[in-house]
């Protein structure tokens, strides 16, 4: 089955703290999740200012949700990782 990403083009960069909050997730554990290929790394935003694509989140949940195992995640943290390099 395929599923087809959000548009990286219509959502919002998000800071940590609703980050967190979107997955439900405690800092530590989020940190543990990028570590482990599970969740994808931050982008930067400014010297000390960091933030997730809002899309990101979203798929990322979706796949959460409908079941997905460790393997699938990884591979959809790399669709998103590599999705940043095409945007322009």
């Amino acid at each position: 089955m395929t599923s087809t990403l959000p548009n990286p083009n219509t959502y919002a960069i998000l800071r940590l703290p609703a980050v967190l909050k979107f997955r439900g997730r405690s800092r530590s554990s989020h940190y543990a999740d990028i570590s482990q290929g599970l969740f994808t790394r931050q982008v930067q935003l400014g010297t000390h200012c960091i933030g997730w694509p809002e899309h990101e989140l979203i798929a990322l949940n979706e796949a959460r949700i409908a079941g997905k195992n460790d393997e699938e995640i990884r591979t959809l943290v790399k669709r998103l990782e590599a999705q940043r390099k095409g945007a322009n």
